[in-house]
């Protein structure tokens, strides 16, 4: 063994079950070549090899979200940033002073709007109609499959009343079919977006690497990526090709309604493609939408006698979908938020011929479901990717949030049952979901355990028998990520052949308490046996 990297830590997690203490780690050609104690590494050691002594410092295999969104967030995040707004005088203020500091005759824009600041009024364009000089404002909702646009941004993009789509998408229009501004899933909102103008392209490549670089240094060395369209895979390439790529990206295409084979095999002919640090590697489908926004697919409906039907018009097609998929060993990942959506999803799983090609098919979101099925998830080895703080950030213990209104008190109390899921035996992957939400993946591992805000701990912690313990929060960005990916033989534990990945944390993650982890910093990573940073203070 000729490594050229040594790592030493007074705390080393493999997560392999690694019965003996270790404090070493040898790299070689990427790969890990050894593990061991400070006693073996001496004995490791060549002239050539570099050797990094982390001290008190924790090192863990390299963190993983299993569930961002970069390419989208790039276009989701143009203009003000409103998520932090707490009622409409807010979203109002803020918007105004960007209609100020912009082009006269340009657009303004904005993102992450709460539907919560309408309180119990209904999303309407009347609130941003009077945004000074008839500018045209376009707002994307928080949950990524609504936005909110004024009469001159409707004008201006055509819409004067309802459209019909190939996706349950729709167009909000009131009694009289006037449009109320409320664009419904993705069909609706490009009718708008469409016309946005266009980010040049080395101010986006620029926005991309600085994305990427924010990545890393929030700990991650792997992301799950559940989008890959327009210049996607020409951006992933010249980041990689710059060297400027710190963190391996396993993407999803979209197979969305309207399609059939033929669309399905270009889609399944991209997967393989890829670069050093990318790839394509599966495909993404919707059955539904959100609760937020009255599209999801629940078995009875919400308060407002909304979310009843598939983002599939027809579900037989969807299943026609996953099998195509199954029959190529293409692994699939369902966004899947209400009850019916997921007993659906599972139904599609379960009707795979018993010989088809060996593949990890997971379901996304998975926000509200009944006990039946938390265990078919186990009985059919389903994958559940999820979000803590889609939880802690978005809904309330009170159940006064939109979200809990919505499903009332019963669904509400069935709320992200991370904990359930895995007593159960089931695969659970954790994330982000950015820029839906955001991706620092020490905050979304202390809001799992917790169940409320990290940091705030005057909160209430929501069905907090949820809750996850600092074990399982830190399997779901390691090997449960692996497993959720199909690649637990070559990553998501420091084990001898795997990938030389790893996350240097400032605290212990397992013995530390949720709300100090989240305030703690990352101090490294390294991907494939490079270290992409290493604060000083190691």
């Amino acid at each position: 063994m000729n490594p050229e990297l040594i790592l030493l830590a007074d705390t080393i997690h493999t997560m392999d079950g690694h019965a003996t203490p270790v404090q070493a780690v040898a790299v070689q050609g990427g790969m890990i070549a050894a593990v061991g104690s400070r006693e073996d590494a001496a004995g490791w050691r060549t002239a050539a090899t570099e050797v990094i002594e982390l001290g008190p410092a924790t090192l863990t295999p390299g963190l993983v979200d299993c569930h961002i969104h970069p390419i989208f967030g790039l276009e989701m995040t143009g203009g003000t940033n409103l998520s932090g707004a707490a009622n409409l005088d807010e979203v109002r203020s803020l918007l105004r002073a960007a209609a100020d500091d912009a082009d006269p005759a340009g657009w303004v824009l904005g993102w992450g709007l709460d539907p919560n600041v309408f309180g119990a009024s209904a999303v309407h364009r009347r609130e941003i109609d009077g945004i000074p000089g008839g500018r045209p404002v376009f707002i994307r909702l928080f949950d990524g499959h609504s936005a909110l646009a004024n009469a001159a941004a409707l004008e201006l993009s055509g819409i004067d009343g309802p459209h019909t789509f190939d996706q349950a998408a729709e167009v909000v229009c009131d009694a009289g079919g006037k449009p109320t501004g409320l664009l419904l899933e993705a069909a609706a909102i490009d009718l708008v977006a469409r016309g946005l103008p266009k980010e040049p392209a080395e101010s986006r490549k620029a926005r991309l690497a600085a994305l990427m670089d924010g990545f890393s240094r929030a700990g991650l060395t792997g992301g799950h990526v559940m989008d890959m369209g327009g210049d996607a895979a020409e951006l992933y390439q010249e980041l990689d090709d710059a060297g400027r790529l710190p963190l391996r990206l396993r993407c999803a295409p979209w197979c969305m309604p309207g399609g059939n084979e033929n669309d399905w095999a270009e889609l399944a002919a991209q997967v393989g493609r890829g670069g050093r640090r990318w790839s394509v590697d599966a495909v993404k489908l919707f059955v539904d939408g959100t609760i937020d926004n009255g599209t999801a697919w629940l078995a009875q409906p919400d308060v407002y006698g909304e979310s009843t039907a598939p983002f599939w018009p027809s579900p037989a097609d969807y299943t026609a979908a996953v099998h195509f998929f199954a029959g190529r060993g293409i692994p699939t990942a369902t966004h899947a938020i209400g009850d019916a959506g997921v007993a659906h999803v599972l139904d599609a799983l379960e009707s795979l011929p018993t010989d088809a090609a060996p593949a990890v098919h997971r379901i996304e979101h998975i926000e509200s479901v009944p006990d039946e099925l938390v265990e078919r998830f186990r009985r059919l080895d389903a994958v559940a990717s999820m979000q803590p703080t889609h939880c802690t950030h978005y809904s309330r213990a009170d159940h006064s949030d939109n979200w809990s209104i919505r499903l009332g008190t019963e669904r509400a109390n069935q709320a992200w049952r991370c904990r359930d899921l895995r007593d159960a035996g089931v695969v659970l992957a954790l994330g982000s979901d950015w820029p839906i939400a955001p991706f620092a993946p020490l905050p979304i591992m202390a809001d799992a355990q917790l169940r409320r805000r990290s940091g705030s701990p005057d909160q209430e912690p929501i069905v907090p028998e949820q809750a996850l313990t600092a074990l399982q929060a830190l399997e779901g960005y390691t090997s449960h990520a692996a497993r959720a990916a199909g690649l637990w033989d070559v990553s998501g534990s420091i084990t001898v052949g795997k990938h030389a990945d790893f996350t240097v944390f400032e605290i212990d993650p397992l013995t530390a308490a949720p709300d100090q982890l989240a305030a703690s910093s990352i101090l490294g990573t390294v991907v494939g046996g490079e270290v992409q940073f290493l604060l000083d203070r190691v």
